[in-house]
C-alpha cells in the first residue's frame, strides 16, 4: 500500500511521520523547494497552552495534548523547545474577569499548571513588564519551538524510515476509479500510485480538495505582521507576553525567539480575497506592532533594534476552527484544512487522530512495523559546542573551521550537511542552520552560500535561488 501526503507543512509532515510507523510507503509532496516553507515559516512559533480555545472545538480538542507531546517529539527529532512560560496581562479588577474567563477554559480543556498571579508575582515573572498591568494568567506549559524545523526533520524521518519526500513539485489532479483516488498525478507530469490520499496542503487545501472534486469549506486568508527585534532585545523579556484577547484574535504580542531574539506581532488582518501571495507589510500594522509592544513593555520600541518585518498568513473558515474529514465524495481521501492559530501546537495529536481514527474510516487496515526508527541523529552546531571539542573536530574536518554566517558561527560543514539533508536553496540553507538568522540577514554570507550550493550541487551559479523560482540571485557574469 501507498499514502501521499499533500503538503510539506509542520501538519502534513508529522501526518507522513506518524503513517511511517505502520506497513504502508508515505509518498510526502511539497510544492516549495522545500519543507516547511508556506504557512509553517512565518508564525509566531508559539507552543500555546490551550486556554484561549472555545471548548468543544477541535482546536480545544487538540492544542493542550499536542502541547504536552512536543518534549518527546523533540527529543527524537532533535528541535529545540523552550518551555518559557506565557502571561496574559490585565491592569485592573475590571479586566480581571477576563482572566478568570480563561482559566476556567484552560481547566476544561485539560491544561496543566495554570493559574492567576498578582502584581508581586508579575514582576518577579516579567520584571519589564508595564506598571500598568496588576494581573496575569500564568500558564507554565506554554514555549517557544521552530516550526520549520519540526516539519523539516519530521520529513527527514519518514525518509529515514523508507519513505519519499518531494519538493518543487504541485499536485494537479489525480486518477478516480470506483470513487477512490489510485493515481496523484504532480505538475512534472509523473504519477504516483495511491492507497491514500491526505490533503495538509495549509493555504491551499481548498484548491487541491478542488483538483479531486471533492467539496471542502471555502479558505479564507489572515495576514499578521512582525517585527523581528536584535538579541539585545532579550534582556527585556522572559517569556511570551499576551494583551487581553479580542474577537479578533489573541492580540499583538511579545515573544522571545528560542534563538535569542524577540518578536512583536502579529497584526490580524482578514483579506478580502484568496491572495497568498500577498505577504507584504504596512506602515500602519508595522506602526501598530510597535506601539502594542512599548504598550506591553515600554522600551523595548528601539529602533536601533529592528532587523527586519515580514508577514505571514494562515487559513481559516468562517467556522474558525481545523477542518479534519474524510471526503464524502471518495472513500480514501482525508482533508485536514484551516490550520489556524494554534495549528502548531495541534500538530502533534492531529497526527495521531489522523492516522489512528480517520484513516480506518477508508477502509484501510494499517499494521504497525516493528522497525520504525523515531529518532535523527543530532546535527553538529559548533557555536553550542565547548572549544576543545570544536578544536577536536576541525583537525578531523578544517571546514568546521570556515565560519560563513559570522552573526550566528555556522561553518561551512555545517551548511554542505545542510545540502546533504535536502536543503536546495539559500533559504534552504537558512531555516536549517540559522545561516542568515542574524543581524546583518545574509547581507554577508548568502553569496558564500550560494557558492557552496553551485559546488555541491554541481550547478552554476546562476542557476542557485533564495528560495521559489525566479527568485535568482545573480543572473550571470558581467565580465569573463
Amino acid at each position: 500500500m501507498q499514502a501521499v501526503v499533500i503538503g510539506g507543512g509542520v501538519v502534513g509532515s508529522l501526518i507522513a511521520r506518524e503513517l511511517s510507523r505502520f506497513r504502508i510507503k508515505v509518498v510526502l509532496v511539497e510544492k516549495s523547494e522545500d519543507i516547511g516553507q508556506g504557512v509553517t515559516k512565518a508564525n509566531s512559533a508559539i507552543l500555546h497552552g490551550g486556554y484561549d480555545d472555545p471548548p468543544g472545538t477541535l482546536r480545544a480538542r487538540f492544542c493542550a495534548p499536542g502541547n504536552l507531546m512536543f518534549d518527546k517529539l523533540a527529543e527524537e527529532l532533535k528541535f529545540p523547545v523552550k518551555r518559557t512560560g506565557s502571561i496574559v496581562v490585565a491592569k485592573d479588577r475590571n479586566e480581571l474577569p477576563k482572566l478568570e474567563e480563561l482559566l476556567q477554559n484552560g481547566i476544561n480543556n485539560g491544561v496543566k499548571d495554570l493559574r492567576i498571579v498578582g502584581k508581586n508575582e508579575l514582576r518577579e515573572l516579567e520584571p519589564h513588564i508595564s506598571d500598568e498591568f496588576n494581573y496575569a494568567l500564568f500558564c507554565g506549559t506554554a514555549g517557544i519551538t521552530e516550526p520549520w524545523m519540526v516539519a523539516i526533520a519530521s520529513a527527514m524521518n519518514v525518509a529515514a524510515n523508507g519513505g519519499e519526500v518531494v519538493t518543487g513539485e504541485e499536485v494537479i489532479g489525480g486518477k478516480i476509479n470506483e470513487g477512490r483516488v489510485t493515481e496523484v498525478f504532480l505538475s512534472s507530469g509523473r504519477k504516483i500510485e495511491a492507497d491514500l490520499v491526505i490533503n495538509a496542503a495549509g493555504l491551499f487545501y481548498e484548491k487541491v480538495a478542488s483538483a479531486f472534486n471533492v467539496n471542502v469549506p471555502p479558505v479564507h486568508l489572515r495576514k499578521g505582521e512582525y517585527i523581528l527585534l536584535d538579541k539585545k532585545a532579550s534582556e527585556l523579556v522572559n517569556m511570551i507576553i499576551f494583551p487581553l484577547p479580542t474577537a479578533a484574535g489573541k492580540g499583538k504580542l511579545v515573544v522571545p525567539t528560542v534563538d535569542g531574539g524577540v518578536l512583536l506581532g502579529p497584526t490580524s488582518v482578514e483579506l478580502p480575497e484568496f491572495s497568498p501571495e500577498d505577504v507584504s507589510t504596512t506602515d500602519s500594522g508595522l506602526t501598530s506592532v510597535r506601539e502594542s509592544g512599548e504598550y506591553l513593555i515600554p522600551g523595548i520600541d528601539n529602533a536601533k533594534w529592528f532587523i527586519k518585518s515580514f508577514a505571514g498568513l494562515r487559513p481559516e473558515t468562517v467556522q474558525k476552527d481545523f477542518y479534519i474529514k474524510r471526503a464524502e465524495e471518495l472513500a480514501n481521501f482525508i482533508t485536514v484544512g484551516a490550520m489556524r492559530s494554534p495549528g502548531l501546537t495541534a500538530a502533534p495529536a492531529i497526527a495521531e487522530f489522523v492516522v489512528s481514527m480517520i484513516v480506518p474510516e477508508t477502509g484501510i487496515d494499517l499494521v504497525r512495523r516493528d522497525d520504525f526508527v523515531p529518532c535523527l541523529e543530532e546535527r553538529v552546531k559548533i557555536k553550542e559546542l565547548p572549544a576543545g571539542k570544536v578544536s577536536e573536530m576541525i583537525d578531523e574536518n578544517p571546514a568546521y573551521g570556515r565560519i560563513v554566517c559570522q552573526c550566528n558561527e555556522v561553518s561551512e560543514a555545517e551548511i554542505v550537511q545542510a545540502i546533504r539533508d535536502g536543503a536546495r536553496t539559500i533559504d534552504g540553507i537558512k531555516f536549517r542552520t540559522r545561516a542568515g538568522f542574524g543581524r546583518c540577514q545574509g547581507g554577508f554570507c548568502s553569496w558564500n552560500i550560494a557558492k557552496i550550493l553551485a559546488r555541491e550541487l554541481k550547478k552554476d551559479l546562476s542557476e542557485v535561488r533564495q528560495n521559489s523560482e525566479g527568485s535568482w540571485i545573480v543572473d550571470g557574469k558581467v565580465r569573463q
